[in-house]
């Protein structure tokens, strides 16, 4: 345990994978017993990748026991792009697993990046997430699972140093101007991170190491390090790293 979560730290990048696919499956076979839905929000970069892939293989366990028509998948974050923008994580996603497996396409909830104004797709988001999940006026959404990635600045989501983002209590989805990438991003915010079942981080690489030593075993600063504002309230909170980006934490030295 850190203190801020469970940590798993996996051989390498293989493993990761695979450990991170059996506890997303599992999340999902106990939110459909529970419930009858899985709910989660997906998350960009290349270690998801690699996830997604694992998950939509013919010649893995994980295809067959996911309760895809029961899934829906949302995002935690968008780049302000169409959908078919080589940057999209939407697109990432559909072409590393939602095209290759059983999704009814009303079961996908993307976000839709392609409107001119970032603040107004932000809104459409909230508002899809506000209906779908029947929101009275001050509630949050309970995701079953929410799929977060780590940046080398600490970042997650599209919640960056030194963004006013990290700090937003009332919005459930907010697009800010994001000056390092000279563009807007469409992000969740830290209210409807914490309000989920599950709270995933996987990080993989060794150019991920200081930045996760800093949010695990550093000061508490979420301006400068804005993934230590994830703390599930009512939920957990799950790291699972591979050992070079676990490689500066104390615990595994």
């Amino acid at each position: 345990m850190t203190q801020a979560g469970e940590l798993r730290v996996h051989a390498d990048a293989s493993e990761l994978a695979r450990a991170a696919a059996e506890e997303l499956t599992n999340s999902a076979e106990k939110a459909v017993l529970d419930h009858d839905r899985f709910t989660i929000a997906l998350a960009g970069g290349s270690t998801p990748k690699e996830l997604y892939r694992l998950l939509a293989s013919e010649s893995e366990p994980f295809r067959a026991r996911l309760p895809w028509a029961l899934s829906h998948f949302f995002w935690g974050d968008e780049r302000h792009e169409p959908p078919d923008h080589p940057e999209s994580n939407y697109r990432m996603a559909r072409e590393a697993m939602l095209d290759s497996v059983p999704v009814p396409p009303e079961n996908i909830h993307r976000i839709p990046a392609e409107e001119p104004d970032a603040a107004i797709a932000a809104a459409r988001y909230e508002e899809e997430i506000r209906a779908f999940f029947h929101l009275a006026s001050g509630e949050r959404p309970r995701f079953d699972l929410v799929l977060l990635g780590l940046g080398v600045d600490a970042h997650t989501a599209s919640l960056f140093p030194g963004s006013a983002a990290v700090h937003e209590s009332e919005r459930l989805v907010v697009a800010p101007w994001v000056e390092t990438q000279k563009s807007f991003r469409i992000t969740l915010t830290p209210p409807v991170l914490n309000a989920a079942a599950l709270v995933m981080f996987v990080v993989g690489g060794e150019g991920k190491a200081a930045a996760l030593a800093a949010v695990l075993e550093g000061n508490r600063d979420v301006d400068r390090y804005p993934a230590q504002v994830v703390r599930p309230v009512e939920g957990k909170l799950l790291w699972m790293v591979d050992r070079t980006a676990a490689r500066l934490l104390p615990s595994t030295a």
